[in-house]
């Protein structure tokens, strides 16, 4: 017997695109969590609130109301606060034109709040040219300072280089202190704060500035071309009020109109008791200026002049520091920002 092979059919093989194909075939991104998982099998978070919770406990899981209104709120300013920004680092100084009303605590609480509710790394430069105390209110000095990080701009490899010079608080701030010695902090120049600036825009993501008093000292010019958006800070008394004022009017008249409109203005009470002055009217001058006014309370742990530990202070200073954090952050992610 002989076998006789019959010749197959050629096939031909074709590609085609997507479109191409039977319009009843689904594509994998279709296959969504919400689409596919049973809602009645979820259960949801455990709610906060003391009523939530004794309600929740009582009928074995079975009720939950969600949290309370503290707890959203709460929840809401840390959605807030931790919003991802896009692009290169942004950078925010804190500025005041008097000494004393409190620029260097409040550069201190908006980094802290921001380094404890965000994932990126934050830090804050002191470029006070009268030997600024940032590292002291923040704590764990190291001994390294802004011109460390001057003299090692060109070996920088990597962060690990850079964290060696900063020092690191428990909210994962990090600080760059100034020079102890006023002579040698007064020869620091606008071009050695761009050096700094260049190398924090390659590992951080936010850069605050505690800037010094002189508004027409040379780092300051190179401070404000960097800035995104900025930070005035006004002291509760009519001449600090005053200065404040005349600080946004000199910003206005030299170029910096519109980081004016977007600037925050932080009312920070630094003395004991009730001010002379009426806040309510203060803010409401500031407000016609500025994008957004915060109310710093007085804290008696800040005002000992000791390193901050950011979760001993008041709940209402946490609560303004936050509030400071999320009006910064919706500022950086704001158009006039980005531009």
């Amino acid at each position: 017997m002989e076998r006789v092979r019959t010749p197959a059919a050629e096939v031909t093989l074709a590609s085609k695109r997507i479109g191409q194909i039977d319009d009843a075939r689904e594509s994998s991104d279709l296959l969504t969590a919400d689409r596919l998982l049973d809602p009645r099998q979820i259960a949801r978070p455990e709610p906060e609130g003391l009523w939530q919770q004794l309600l929740y406990s009582v009928s074995g899981k079975r009720i939950n109301l969600g949290d309370g209104r503290r707890a959203r709120q709460r929840k809401e300013l840390d959605r807030r606060i931790s919003a991802p920004l896009t692009g290169g680092a942004r950078f925010v100084p804190v500025l005041s034109r008097k000494g004393g009303v409190g620029k260097t605590t409040v550069t201190s609480l908006l980094g802290m709040a921001l380094a404890d509710a965000r994932d990126d790394r934050i830090i804050a430069v002191d470029a006070n040219p009268d030997r600024g105390t940032l590292a002291d209110r923040v704590g764990r000095p190291n001994g390294r300072t802004v011109r460390d990080l001057v003299r090692a701009h060109d070996e920088m490899a990597g962060y690990n280089d850079v964290s060696s010079i900063v020092a690191r608080d428990a909210t994962r701030l990090d600080v760059l202190a100034s020079d102890a010695d006023p002579r040698v902090s007064e020869a620091f120049s606008d071009d050695d704060y761009r050096q700094v600036a260049d190398v924090a825009a390659h590992y951080y993501s936010i850069v605050l500035t505690d800037t010094g008093t002189g508004i027409v000292h040379s780092v300051m010019g190179a401070t404000l071309e960097l800035a995104d958006t900025l930070v005035v800070v006004a002291g509760l008394s009519v001449d600090e009020a005053r200065l404040a004022s005349e600080t946004l009017t000199w910003l206005e008249t030299n170029g910096y109109a519109a980081c004016v409109r977007d600037a925050v203005v932080v009312l920070n009470n630094s003395r004991p008791g009730t001010p002379l002055v009426r806040e309510s009217e203060l803010e409401a001058h500031f407000r016609s200026r500025v994008r957004t006014v915060i109310r710093m309370p007085y804290d008696a742990r800040i005002a000992a002049g000791s390193a901050i530990t950011f979760r001993d202070l008041q709940p209402t200073t946490r609560q303004a520091a936050r509030e400071l954090a999320a009006a910064v952050v919706e500022g950086l992610r704001s158009p006039v920002a980005a531009a």
